[in-house]
């Protein structure tokens, strides 16, 4: 899924879209709790206004010195938000996947699909 040995290396490094313009920076990691594989991050955007959106790594490639997303900045600068040093709550958790036209299922007893490490 992500060619990287190790996701968690590249945080604050730069997250670039489809076409290599440049997003943010990658603050976390969010693994699919089924899989226990990464598959989201969160990129710090914004100047005056510091916030983190998700974007999914389904495709991601390793550049020189950056991740690449197969996504275009502005539907990633709208993506859903939480505040630098806040956390994704269970009931916003399906936008996130809505956002990108991702199908959402929570776990058969209904527990979080995403968790941070």
């Amino acid at each position: 899924m992500f060619e990287a040995e190790d996701i968690r290396d590249w945080l604050g490094h730069d997250l670039v879209d489809e076409k290599g313009d440049k997003v943010g920076e990658m603050e976390s990691i969010y693994y699919d709790t089924a899989s226990d594989e990464p598959s989201f991050a969160t990129v710090k955007i914004g100047v005056l206004s510091r916030r983190l959106v998700f974007v999914p790594l389904q495709g991601a490639k390793v550049g020189p010195g950056h991740v690449k997303v197969g996504y275009r900045k502005k539907l990633i600068q709208d993506a859903p938000a939480i505040e630098t040093d806040g956390g994704l709550l269970a009931s916003e958790e399906a936008s996130v996947f809505e956002h990108y036209g991702l199908p959402y299922q929570p776990g058969a007893s209904g527990e979080r699909r995403l968790a941070r490490r």
